[in-house]
């Protein structure tokens, strides 16, 4: 394998995951990020790794540090604040990318943005290839094919298994708090659309048992519709919190009322600010074991149900942490197919993806 992994963000909690799983795989990616003496220490504890001084936000400076055919991996949040200047110089550089972003609205700037040029160059960008949102496109696109051509809805839902009480991160604390107070795309009447989070809740079946899941954003609404044109509706909802989904729902709502008064904004920040409270970091292996990602998708016509896929798996993190470092490791072989800014499937194609995904845990049940 000739073609280098720059990895951004490895001196984090998510990009340590992602270290740790590429070395794991026998790949030696060089850790960059602005932190001089974070980055030496962190290179000397995993023997002596190359490594590069560099401002995420500087997109001339980390083109400079990648050729065509490189991997650009990145966990450097929050993505639609630090991600864009990334994202372009890779798609200037023709280097393949990788990113562990769960924020919807970052993935449409990106395809938006540099999608053409990507193209243009080689560059194969599959960004939010992690537990977000993985899982529920390859639960969806199995439901869709199983359901065949009358399918026209799919409802995704992303459910845990285990105590979550000290098994969510620091990051996803933060990205959960902001996202209730901010629309959620859904696929629509053949449109893409938004609407307010959490908005609609609704019962999925798992492990046998009723839980529900409150609507919010997915890259689903993004690539499915591409590889599916009758559907006419994707919608995603999380439910690591089923007997909240309702109270939630109730509180989107008056937070989406009070935003819009004068000084409503800071107020919301700070009613919404408990959401975050909890250690630095993220939970540690033993924590991570005692929680499973568990996803369901359910293909229908829109008022009858198709096809139902089910897929468990790893914690969300872990997961992360594993299909960021096999994307990253493939397309460093070259095997990446689709240039531009594409979905994982279109990226490596459905067997090669579920294939990959039952290696690593993922499997239907």
């Amino acid at each position: 394998m000739s073609s280098r992994i720059l990895l951004l963000g490895a001196t984090g909690y998510t990009g340590g995951l992602v270290l740790d799983a590429l070395l794991r795989r026998g790949v030696r990616p060089t850790p960059a990020g602005r932190n001089a003496a974070a980055l030496t220490a962190l290179a000397s504890r995993n023997g002596g790794l190359d490594h590069v001084v560099v401002d995420a936000t500087d997109s001339g400076a980390l083109r400079r540090q990648l050729s065509r055919g490189d991997v650009l991996v990145t966990t450097v949040g929050p993505f639609e604040r630090l991600g864009l200047p990334v994202a372009e110089a890779a798609a200037e550089a023709g280097a393949h990318y990788v990113d562990s972003t769960g924020e919807v609205g970052f993935v449409r700037a990106v395809r938006d943005r540099f999608g053409p040029r990507a193209r243009e160059t080689g560059a194969v960008m599959v960004p939010a290839f992690g537990y977000d949102y993985v899982p529920g496109i390859l639960a969806g696109t199995l439901a869709a094919r199983q359901a065949g051509d009358a399918v026209r809805a799919l409802d995704i839902g992303y459910f845990a298994t285990g105590p979550l009480r000290r098994g969510i991160s620091q990051g996803t604390r933060t990205t959960m708090r902001d996202g209730l107070t901010l629309p959620s795309a859904t696929w629509r009447g053949h449109r893409l659309t938004e609407e307010r989070t959490a908005s609609r809740v609704r019962a999925f079946t798992v492990r046998g048992h009723h839980k529900s899941a409150f609507l919010v954003s997915g890259t689903e609404v993004l690539f499915l519709p591409g590889d599916f044109p009758a559907l006419s509706d994707v919608t995603v909802f999380n439910g690591w919190f089923p007997a909240l989904s309702r109270p939630l729902s109730l509180f989107s709502a008056a937070a989406d009322t009070l935003v819009r008064l004068p000084g409503g904004r800071p107020l919301t920040d700070l009613l919404t600010l408990p959401l975050t409270f909890g250690p630095p970091g993220g939970p540690d292996a033993t924590e991570r074991a005692r929680t499973r990602s568990y996803v369901v998708a359910v293909a229908s016509t829109g008022a009858t149900p198709l096809a139902e896929i089910h897929l468990e798996g790893p914690s969300a993190y872990s997961l992360t942490g594993e299909l960021m470092a096999w994307a990253a490791k493939r397309l460093a072989s070259g095997a990446g197919a689709v240039a531009g800014v594409v979905g994982p499937v279109e990226a490596f194609g459905l067997e090669v993806l579920r294939d990959a995904c039952a290696e690593l845990g993922l499997v239907p049940v």
